[in-house]
């Protein structure tokens, strides 16, 4: 149950925060936070906000043209820019750091961009929730000196999806999602043909309707994840399913009776890792 004027003096902390900020660039992904953080920006700055948005191999293409739709009926400046993940080393080996790699090269690019263009503030949409899990990424953006404001205004997840209905984004109860090498185990290298297999994967079953989706890639076998709720329908088009994916090169296709959950890679991990992790960034 959102406590709903807690949930409100958190979103005048965060008007408060943005407003210090006086101009500011989005790290822009399109997803339920990002976008949230980017229109509390736009009515707290106005025309002092750029987002950003990055095409990479790890990040679908339906999800890129997605957040250029949505910046763009939002009404604010957007800059389209690329990163090459694959190009770094530590990205691909696709060790359990990986993600430090990856965020560490974006948010070195958006420091160019941001000096070029002359904004002193770049913002990410990392919430409350992100606190809790082994983020590797955390420790990059904290070392490039990019802002989380909401974590700043101490925002949760379901907070934000509350607080962005209200304002009418079409994003408030949109699926989570994250970077398609998250599908790949830890210690797999991460190449284009298992990126694109994933993509073509996901892609088939959120066209079939399913709203929360991950297919993990175990190298001859896809391990879908969907909501438990969504079985059944997932046996209904089974043959479909089996067709597509083997079609992409996967030669077993199987259903996790575990269920979507966010970061089922990290449950293979010493807790004792995770741990110290999470205690780095906090």
């Amino acid at each position: 149950m959102i406590d709903q004027t807690a949930v409100r003096e958190k979103d005048r902390r965060l008007g408060d925060i943005l407003r210090s900020m006086g101009r500011v660039l989005v790290a822009f992904s399109g997803g339920v936070d990002s976008t949230f953080v980017l229109k509390r920006a736009q009515q707290e700055l106005g025309d002092k906000v750029l987002a950003v948005t990055a095409a990479s191999e790890t990040f679908p293409a339906r999800e890129y043209n997605a957040a250029i739709r949505i910046a763009r009926d939002m009404g604010v400046a957007l800059k389209e820019t690329a990163v090459r993940e694959l190009d770094n080393p530590g990205f691909a080996a696709n060790n359990p750091d990986r993600c430090y790699y990856c965020k560490t090269g974006l948010y070195t690019h958006l420091k160019r961009i941001a000096a070029e263009l002359g904004y002193p503030y770049i913002l990410d949409g990392s919430t409350m929730d992100d606190l809790g899990d082994y983020r590797p990424g955390l420790q990059a953006k904290n070392e490039q000196g990019v802002r989380s404001v909401l974590q700043e205004a101490g925002l949760y997840k379901e907070e934000i999806r509350f607080l962005s209905k209200e304002l009418g984004l079409p994003t408030w109860n949109k699926p989570s999602f994250a970077c398609l090498s998250s599908r790949i185990p830890y210690g797999t290298r991460i190449d284009p043909q298992k990126i694109a297999q994933l993509e073509a994967a996901e892609d088939f079953l959120f066209a079939l309707g399913f709203w929360q989706v991950r297919v993990r890639h175990h190298g001859e076998i896809a391990r879908i994840e969907v909501l438990p709720d969504e079985f059944p329908r997932l046996i209904e088009h089974r043959d479909e399913i089996v067709e597509k994916l083997t079609g992409v090169g996967f030669k077993y296709v199987t259903l996790d009776l575990k269920g979507y959950r966010t970061g089922s890679m990290n449950e293979v991990l010493d807790p004792e890792v995770r741990r110290k992790a999470r205690e780095a960034v906090q």
